[in-house]
């Protein structure tokens, strides 16, 4: 017997670990390698995943061939269509990001059905050193849940929805509480109708095609997240498969460093997720949503309007009952995107009238290009299809695919994240204290000179300074960097373009465009990080090339991070740019650092 077989006979270190302690470098394995599994090694794992392995084929190969034809043509249309792109294993929502990323489909794919498929996908990965990537919704701007030459985790069929009225975590002794036990690949559209069926709701993401278990991983911040807190802290149990293998329930009496990390540690480094149990709570009776762009006639004019609104939202918005966004531009206009809860409309018309008042009487300085508008509907119509369809047409847009189900819709304002090309993209959390008398100049002057460079945006939900006490509480139990609990918005600039691929004639990225955008981000996001002196960053929506990512992401956070990943996958087999434990691996996740 020779000294691998005796270590493992013994239950000594496993060989990969064996060859890093001996210096040799961990390098999983690529299609042409020796140990690439054979043909009968993959027929084996069809075998014990009921057949529901496959080779990945890129829709994108009639492009390659054939780029000017009626069917490329057709594909770049439905490149616009979340609900396709959702639906094909070779395909992300997002196409690239300059001098990143190019989505690139896995070798094969597990379309999961149950744990156990996740299971023997994670054991074949593991024994034969193979890259490994899970896809849910496939939502990652940072190209986390795809890589060529992998094997694809995809939890797209894991998407049963069911509501409780008494959950109690295993193992817990806990009153019972109502909750919705959501699989993984579950879109936030289907959760959401779920739950206000039963007369509850339960706090996720507001894009409608977002996957449930990869916004639940990364912290999760929704519309409403001024009143229902960190969609996080609402996770009550998950059903994961780790890096052995084994099926475990992570919840608050149950391997509860495992729950903290999934709380916000990012998706992707602890595990595969393949089932969540969130809280449910009462359905707010109305919501609504206040939209409108003013536009101001001079420099001058467009900072006194920028004043003007922080202080507004200091004293009439700064609370449970307003999310979402307004928008500065680089043509000194100011677009609002914004809803609220827990208001009639009247009582929303109310809260806005002083601001609109102020506008009205600047005489010409300031002009609607786009009126002020406040509606609001029950809460219980928010997320049903039909009633959106009938109403609002102008909110929602449909699958269009032939034969797809009349409940797929989504957002009309997320057509542009569909397939987009990113240039760029940074985020950061902005402390309430800048709303303050004493550092609102401040505040003010960083974000005129930023839009000067580009259009930045504060969303008022992904902060969330101005909850309740309780949520705030929640939120700091999660691994979410507490920077967020302490801000009153998230900052964004973000660039991008249409779908784009390199090497497709037609359809191939325009560099030269992204590079001198990302330099106007880099130049707006520069003007408010001044006034952050630790600046924090929502890891769903930040820079790719965040140089301290760390400590950006999770602050003090990450060391009690790193612990549960060398606890739970000690030798890294799950790997996602930027993710805990990433900074001992090659850029592409193939080979371990020494």
């Amino acid at each position: 017997m020779n000294r691998r077989h005796l270590f493992k006979l013994a239950g000594g270190l496993p060989l990969m670990s064996t060859a890093y302690a001996q210096g040799t470098p961990f390098r999983r394995n690529r299609p042409g390698d020796p140990a690439w599994p054979s043909s009968a090694q993959w027929e084996e794992l069809n075998g014990r995943v009921g057949g529901q392995l496959s080779r990945v084929q890129s829709p994108l190969e009639v492009c390659r061939a054939t780029p000017a034809s009626p069917e490329c043509e057709t594909l770049f249309k439905r490149l616009k269509n979340p609900w396709y792109i959702g639906d094909t294993p070779g395909l992300t929502q997002t196409s690239g990001w300059a001098d990143a990323w190019t989505s690139s489909p896995s070798a094969y794919c597990v379309a999961a059905r149950n744990a156990q498929d996740v299971a023997a996908a994670v054991n074949f990965a593991r024994e034969h050193r193979l890259r490994l990537v899970v896809k849910g919704g496939g939502h990652s701007y940072q190209g986390t849940s795809c890589a060529p030459d992998s094997l694809l985790v995809w939890t797209r069929h894991l998407n049963g929805v069911a509501f409780q009225d008494s959950f109690v975590p295993q193992g817990c002794n806990t009153p019972p509480q109502p909750a919705l036990s959501i699989g993984a690949g579950a879109v936030w559209l289907r959760a959401y109708s779920a739950a206000a069926r039963a007369g509850h709701y339960v706090q996720g993401g507001g894009c409608l095609t977002v996957g449930v278990a990869g916004l639940i991983q990364s912290g999760g911040f929704g519309s409403f997240s001024k009143r229902f807190g960190l969609a996080a802290a609402g996770l009550l149990e998950a059903e994961i498969v780790t890096a052995d293998g084994s099926v475990r329930i992570a919840n608050a009496c149950t391997n509860p460093d495992l729950f903290w990390g999934l709380k916000g540690g990012g998706g992707g480094s602890l595990g595969i997720v393949t089932r969540l149990t969130l809280r449910a709570r009462s359905l707010p009776q109305v919501v609504g949503a206040t939209f409108g762009s003013v536009k101001a006639s001079s420099d001058a004019a467009f900072r006194r309007l920028i004043d003007r609104f922080m202080g507004f939202y200091r004293e009439s918005l700064f609370n449970p009952h307003w999310g979402e966004q307004v928008r500065f531009r680089r043509d000194n206009t100011m677009a609002i995107s914004m809803v609220f809860e827990g208001l009639d409309q009247d009582a929303a018309t109310a809260v806005w009238h002083p601001f609109l008042s102020w506008i009205a009487a600047q005489g010409g300085d300031y002009a609607w290009s786009e009126p002020s508008v406040i509606v609001a509907l029950p809460a219980k119509y928010l997320w049903d299809p039909a009633f959106l369809k009938n109403n609002a047409p102008h909110l929602v847009l449909n699958d269009d695919r032939p034969g797809a189900s009349a409940d797929n819709i989504f957002w009309s304002s997320n057509l542009g994240e569909a397939g987009w090309f990113l240039h760029a993209y940074q985020s950061t959390w902005m402390p309430a204290s800048l709303l303050d008398d004493q550092h609102r100049g401040q505040l003010v002057d960083a974000l005129f000179a930023s839009s000067r460079h580009w259009q930045m945006s504060l969303h008022f939900n992904k902060g969330l300074a101005g909850a309740p006490p309780e949520e705030i509480a929640a939120a700091r139990d999660t691994a979410t960097n507490p920077a967020a609990v302490e801000a009153f918005a998230l900052a964004i600039s973000a660039a991008e373009g249409p779908p784009a691929f390199p090497g497709i004639a037609g359809h191939e990225p325009d560099l030269a465009k992204a590079h001198a955008a990302a330099r106007n981000v880099a130049a707006a996001m520069g003007e408010l990080r001044r006034l952050v002196p630790e600046p924090g960053a929502y890891v769903s929506e930040s820079n790719y090339f965040e140089e301290n990512w760390q400590q950006a992401f999770w602050g003090a956070n990450y060391a009690r991070l790193r612990a549960v990943k060398q606890k739970y996958d000690p030798e890294g087999l799950f790997f996602v740019h930027h993710g805990v434990g990433s900074e001992e691996w090659s850029a592409d996740g193939f080979s371990r650092r020494i």
